[in-house]
C-alpha cells in the first residue's frame, strides 16, 4: 500500500510518545507510523496494545545512538517526516549519570537530524513528499522563575539548571542550526510537566497514586513549594498532532497547561482523590508525606504562556486539573496489572527474551 507519509516516531513506546503514537495510527489511516524505541525501562509495548495489529503500524527496536542504523531505518521505511520523543528525561537520573542524557539527547538527536539531512536533502533524490523534522523539548530549558506572575515564552532566553535540562537545551539548539544551516525542515514544541496514563512509576504522580494505595512513604523535596505547570498528556498529544500538520516551519510553540501546582498542594489533591476512591477516609493517607533534603539545582517555578500556540492554531487544555487528576488516579487504580507489570520490571525480562 502507498501511504501519503511515513512518519518515524521516536520513543514511541514511551509516556508520551504512546499517546502521540495512538492518536497518528488511529487518526491517520493514509500514514505509516514507525515507531522507534530502545525499550530501555521506561518505554513499554504494554502502553500501545490496543493498536499493535494495526495496519499502519510497524514498530521498530533500535537506539538513537547508532547513525548508521539510523540511516537504514530512514531507507528501508522511506522515512519522510520524524516526530522526535526519544530522549533521557528524568532529572533526578541525569544528577547521578549526565554522560548518558548527553548520549542520547544530544548526540541521538544529531544522528537523527544527520540522518533526516541526507535522506531530505541530497540533490539527486526528488522528495516525493514534503518534509518535517519535529523535536518535542521541555520548558525546563528556560531555567527558573520566580513566584510572580511572569511566564515562559518562545522568546525566553535559555538557562538550563540541571544535566537533563542543559541536554535538551543542546538538542534544541543543534535543531535550529540544521534548519538555519542546512534548511532542513524542523519545527520544535516546549511543553510543561505531563500528567496522565503510561507514565512510568517514578515519576511524581504515578509513584505517589501507587505508594498512597500501598500506604508506603510519599517524599517530598524541601517543604513541596516548588510550583510546576501541569500538562494533561492527551492534550498535550493533540497539540503535536496540531503543530505536525499547521506549525510554521523553523518556528517555535510552547505547550503548557495554564495550570500551576505547588508540589505540596498537588500531592494533597492526589491524596484526597485516592483516599476517596479506595473508600478511605479522605486525607487519611497525608500522614505517609515525609520532608527530604531537596533536590541540588532544583527549580523553583516553571509556568508556561500557551498564547501564541493558542492564537496561532486555535489549541487550549480540554480539562481542569482536577477532572484530569480524577481520570489519572482512576485508570492506575484500574490497571494495576500494568502498574505491577512496570515496577516488577517483568516486562523487561520478556524484551530482553525477544530482542536480545
Amino acid at each position: 500500500m502507498f501511504y501519503k507519509k511515513n512518519i518515524l516516531i521516536t520513543g514511541g513506546a514511551g509516556f508520551i510518545g504512546s499517546h502521540v503514537v495512538r492518536i497518528f495510527v488511529n487518526k491517520y489511516p493514509e500514514y505509516r507510523i514507525i515507531n522507534l524505541d530502545k525499550l530501555t525501562y521506561a518505554g513499554n509495548l504494554a502502553n500501545l496494545k490496543d493498536i499493535e495489529n494495526a495496519p499502519n503500524y510497524v514498530f521498530v527496536k533500535a537506539d538513537i545512538c547508532d547513525f548508521e542504523d539510523m540511516l537504514r531505518i530512514f531507507n528501508e521505511y522511506q522515512i519522510d517526516n520524524v516526530i522526535h520523543l526519544a530522549a533521557e528525561s528524568h532529572v533526578d537520573r541525569s544528577i547521578k549519570d549526565p554522560f548518558s542524557f548527553a548520549k542520547t539527547n544530544v548526540m541521538g538527536t544529531l544522528n537523527l537530524l544527520e540522518a533526516a539531512r541526507q535522506s531530505w536533502l541530497t540533490p539527486h533524490l526528488a522528495p516525493r513528499t514534503s518534509h518535517l523534522f519535529y523535536h518535542i523539548s521541555t520548558d525546563e530549558v528556560y531555567g527558573e522563575l520566580d513566584f510572580d506572575d511572569t511566564l515562559f515564552t518562545e522568546d525566553t532566553a535559555y538557562d538550563p539548571h540541571s544535566p537533563y535540562s542543559a541536554s535538551k537545551a543542546a538538542s534544541d539548539h543543534f535543531v535550529r542550526a540544521y534548519h538555519d544551516t542546512y534548511g532542513l525542515p524542523t519545527v520544535i514544541s516546549n511543553c510543561s510537566n505531563n500528567y496522565g496514563s503510561y507514565q512510568f512509576p517514578e515519576k511524581l504522580i504515578p509513584l505517589f497514586i501507587n505508594n498512597i494505595r500501598h500506604n508506603k512513604t510519599l517524599p517530598v523535596y524541601g517543604k513541596g513549594e516548588n510550583v510546576r505547570d501541569w500538562l494533561y498528556v492527551e492534550d498535550h498529544a493533540r497539540a503535536i498532532d496540531l503543530i505536525f500538520h499547521e506549525g510554521k516551519t523553523g518556528d517555535t510553540y510552547n505547550i503548557g497547561g495554564f495550570n500551576e501546582w505547588k508540589n505540596i498542594d498537588l500531592i494533597k489533591v492526589m491524596i484526597k482523590t485516592v483516599d476517596r476512591l479506595l473508600g478511605r477516609e479522605e486525607g487519611e493517607s497525608e500522614k505517609l508525606i515525609t520532608y527530604v533534603t531537596d533536590r541540588a539545582g532544583h527549580d523553583l517555578r516553571y509556568a508556561i504562556d500557551s498564547t501564541k500556540l493558542k492564537n496561532e492554531l486555535g489549541w487550549e487544555p480540554s480539562l481542569q486539573f482536577e477532572e484530569g487528576i480524577e481520570k489519572t488516579v482512576r485508570w492506575y487504580l484500574e490497571n494495576q496489572d500494568w502498574l505491577d507489570n512496570v515496577t516488577s520490571g517483568d516486562y523487561q525480562k520478556y524484551y530482553e527474551k525477544m530482542y536480545g
